[in-house]
């Protein structure tokens, strides 16, 4: 019986070997490494996929984070509001700019920031940072109207929300990335749209704000030895742009696949055992980056899907407030006591646009199997 894998890059590459073959053999036959021509290709069509003025490619997500943050001159004695349902890539440039992350207990439902907690955590707040957990949007529309009363920018962190959209009251639908000053994106490989190693990506409507970002991820450069602002060596790699370029070209299809698997997954799940699923929020299109369930015998159904050649994930076991990094802090156990659970109860089910019905339905069937037993 073979493992079925909670991620397959083996099998998205196969998928389209021969166009990202060609992608990079055509960087490395120009030996444009730095800046070339796929970066700003890039740029432009990603820009046009989120439906935003601008595109800025850079070495990674956090790195992403980092430099909008630094671009809105976040600091020693400010904090930034951010969930502690997330990896610790969220909570990190806060840090390295002397900030202090102020952490926001979740929703119990979707796993985001709950606004509700956001609104009473709000004084001295300089800026929000969401994160669309998942795959799946934040509630941006209440979120932004809180930070919008405070004066203070919304920073998206959509690194796993490539394509996810917001319906907003009024109809109009925005993608993750096009609501905040700025969205920031991870194009790390296991993600929906991924490099052959760590990228990342902002998007942003403001020219000026666009600007900036362009002469810090770039050593602060207005031309080769004209350096306008002290910067940073946050460029998105050329070969990086080349693979995502083509990846850019069918993600809506993978992102709609995701959906489907993860409606069929729902569906057979449904009622099984005391298993809690993603839940369908209106006005919210996620991407499925992750398709989490919920559940008391967390560890032991991790470990019988193991034993019967599925992998599955915990995203993520120690909330940010928990994490030793952050002691200094002085939070304890209790004092975010939805992020807690999640921690506890979340298991991540294998999901990407290559997973086949028959495997699905083999990790079901083991699913299923398990809670016969409990």
């Amino acid at each position: 019986m073979s493992k079925i894998p909670l991620v397959d890059l083996k099998a998205g590459y196969a998928r389209q070997k021969a166009e990202i073959d060609a992608a990079i053999q055509e960087v490395v036959t120009n030996t444009r490494f730095i800046q070339g021509k796929e970066v700003k290709d890039f740029d432009a069509a990603y820009a046009a996929f989120c439906g935003t003025k601008h595109s800025i490619g850079v070495g990674s997500g956090t790195a992403a984070l980092h430099l909008v943050l630094a671009a809105l001159g976040i600091g020693p004695g400010d904090e930034v509001a951010v969930p502690v349902h997330t990896f610790i890539a969220t909570a990190e440039p806060v840090s390295w700019l002397g900030a202090k992350p102020r952490f926001i207990d979740v929703d119990p439902e979707t796993g985001n920031m709950d606004p509700a907690e956001l609104k009473g955590l709000m004084d001295g707040v300089s800026a929000v940072m969401p994160v669309h957990i998942h795959g799946r949007p934040v509630d941006m529309e209440t979120i932004s109207a809180i930070a919008a009363d405070a004066g203070v920018p919304v920073i998206e962190d959509a690194a796993q929300s490539q394509g996810a959209e917001i319906i907003k009251t009024d109809g109009t639908v925005v993608r993750a990335g096009g609501y905040g000053i700025a969205g920031c994106f991870s194009f790390f490989p296991g993600k929906n749209l991924g490099a052959f190693g760590d990228a990342g990506g902002i998007t942003t409507n403001d020219d000026d704000f666009a600007a900036k970002l362009r002469m810090l991820r770039d050593h602060g450069r207005t031309t080769k030895y004209s350096h306008e602002i002290v910067g940073y060596a946050h460029r998105l790699d050329t070969l990086q742009a080349a693979v995502l370029n083509v990846k850019l070209t069918t993600l809506d299809a993978g992102n709609q696949r995701r959906r489907e698997l993860a409606g069929l997954y729902s569906q057979a799940l449904l009622g099984i055992g005391d298993l809690r699923l993603p839940p369908v929020t209106p006005g919210q299109v996620s991407v499925m980056h992750h398709y989490v369930v919920r559940t008391h015998h967390r560890d032991a159904l991790l470990a019988f899907l193991k034993e019967n050649e599925v992998e599955a994930g915990i995203h993520y076991p120690i909330p940010l407030h928990l994490q030793p990094a952050y002691a200094f802090l002085g939070h304890k156990e209790g004092d975010f006591p939805v992020g807690e659970a999640y921690a506890k109860e979340c298991l991540s089910l294998p999901i990407y646009p290559e997973l086949t019905e028959e495997q699905l339905e083999r990790v079901v069937a083991t699913v299923k199997s398990f809670f016969e037993t409990v």
